[in-house]
């Protein structure tokens, strides 16, 4: 995902100042993946006026400096609907930011995208979790450090894999909900999982 893409989203709710994007991706972008510097902001939008994706002007402000704010072109529309889409890959990582910031514009935009995206995300980590179940996680320690105890690597290992476990097991359970929801149309349905939802021990996606 181009950090263009992100901005593409954004742009598609409302018009932005650069520095609304900076205040943005400094806050609630966190959560989506897309945390960067605001130089890259401004280089990004440099490159999307240059492609046509977006025109701006200048918003007299009182009592602070002008704004240059910026808006979609038909040309942006057409960027952005191109890659809502283009073939969505997840990666070996769930909770991707590729997957959010495909999301949050599908979901609005154009829902049977939004229920390709969800069931491509869903059938991924269903066959993920099925390949890694029963794999031996046993750590087989060959002349290890001197004072490192192989019993504690052991049991620290095994807690992190009992938190990415309950962690995968409640991202799947979140897609079923939300695939469920979408496919009934009705996103603004109460939500079946919580952070409460019991998580199964016994799933990981840990690499081998």
């Amino acid at each position: 995902m181009k950090l263009e893409h992100v901005l593409l989203r954004l742009l598609a709710t409302r018009p932005y100042s650069g520095y609304d994007l900076r205040k943005w991706l400094a806050a609630d972008g966190q959560f989506a993946g897309s945390q960067v510097h605001h130089s890259q902001i401004y280089r990004a939008l440099a490159r999307m006026r240059e492609d046509g994706w977006v025109e701006d002007r200048i918003d007299p402000r009182e009592r602070r400096p002008d704004a240059r704010v910026h808006r979609l072109t038909e040309r942006g529309r057409q960027a952005l609907r191109d890659w809502i889409d283009s073939p969505y890959e997840p990666t070996s990582r769930f909770h991707d930011s590729d997957f959010v910031n495909r999301f949050l514009i599908t979901a609005a935009l154009d829902r049977d995208a939004a229920v390709r995206l969800v069931t491509t995300e869903l059938d991924h980590r269903t066959e993920q979790i099925a390949r890694n179940r029963d794999r031996d996680r046993t750590i087989h320690f060959e002349d290890p450090l001197p004072g490192l105890d192989t019993r504690r690597q052991q049991a620290a290992a095994d807690l992190v894999h009992q938190y990415g476990a309950g962690a995968v097991d409640w991202w799947v359970a979140w897609l079923r909900d939300v695939l469920r929801r979408l496919e009934n149309d009705d996103l603004a349905a109460p939500a079946a999982v919580t952070p409460d939802t019991p998580a199964a021990p016994d799933i990981s996606l840990e690499r081998p």
